[in-house]
């Protein structure tokens, strides 16, 4: 049974931003009910001038492949039990499932002054800048030398190492900032696809936390044949709640909701204008 819970991020004293949970959600039900309540925005807007606040809907879906917009289905290589639904999102194929956490922007971007291109960008850098600062504060060596970063030619965040082991940034900013031509990509490890209406944005991010990788073996992931996908469980300790409660002497691990809860604050902030974009990602 799909769960729901509702919280409000107060972002300034004349703006909210609304955070909703599901659980077991099904793809289907909550595309319609994404895009029954940005039509039902729309209309209070135009037809009343009414600003309704945005919302951040953070879901688990049940297992599902989608099919943007413009997607062809020769990057399904394989047909499983696994549904495929085709959807009005931008991007080609991908997979949602248990373990991945997505995260649905429901905002209005004239309202808040942001282009396309900017909400595309704060995406990725609040992707970046949560990864980042996970695995810069991991005690696993495994994270040593990696770093999470957009590139200007295929949306989404990507981890690289980097080839000069002696070569350490001095802080965020210039880790963010670095060329990538000194880095080795190793695969991807969150996707974007949005869909804007009448200046509504909606749809959007995946980042693939503890799930199982293994369904991205039947696609090209987001039309990229071979493209390796990543977790960020395989780089620092995942706990589930009920472990993390337990095994506290476990030195920096993490939980999916404690990963989940730093990238809703940076979203948040950036919402209410508290972090400003950084320079686009090279290409």
């Amino acid at each position: 049974m799909q769960n729901v819970t509702q919280q409000t991020h107060n972002t300034s004293p004349h703006d909210t931003l609304l955070t909703k949970s599901l659980s077991a959600a099904d793809y289907v039900s909550t595309h319609d009910a994404m895009l029954a309540r940005t039509l039902e925005r729309i209309a209070l807007k135009k037809e009343q001038g009414l600003r309704t606040p945005d919302e951040l809907w953070i879901v688990d879906h049940n297992d599902v492949y989608t099919l943007g917009q413009a997607g062809k289905e020769e990057h399904i290589l394989q047909r499983t039990d696994t549904p495929i639904i085709k959807t009005d999102r931008g991007g080609q194929v991908t997979w949602h499932g248990h373990g991945q956490l997505v995260v649905y922007w429901l905002f209005d971007l004239d309202s808040i002054g942001w282009s396309v291109r900017n909400l595309v960008s704060h995406a990725e850098q609040a992707i970046e800048d949560m990864v980042n600062d996970c695995l810069q504060n991991s005690s696993s060596s495994i994270s040593d030398n990696i770093s999470a970063h957009a590139r200007r030619d295929a949306p989404g965040v990507y981890l690289y190492a980097d080839t000069d082991t002696d070569t350490v940034a001095d802080n965020d900013a210039e880790a963010q900032n670095t060329s990538l031509d000194d880095k080795i990509m190793l695969g991807k490890i969150a996707s974007l696809g949005f869909k804007i209406k009448h200046g509504f944005s909606y749809h959007g991010i995946a980042l693939n936390i503890n799930c199982d990788l293994s369904a991205f073996n039947a696609i090209n992931p987001c039309g990229y044949a071979g493209m390796q996908m990543l977790r960020l469980a395989d780089f620092l300790t995942i706990q589930k709640e009920s472990e993390a409660q337990i095994a506290q002497h476990i030195h920096n691990s993490l939980s999916y909701e404690q990963v989940t809860q730093k990238l809703i604050d940076n979203i948040a902030n950036r919402h209410a204008g508290l972090i400003e974009l950084r320079a686009i990602a090279p290409k």
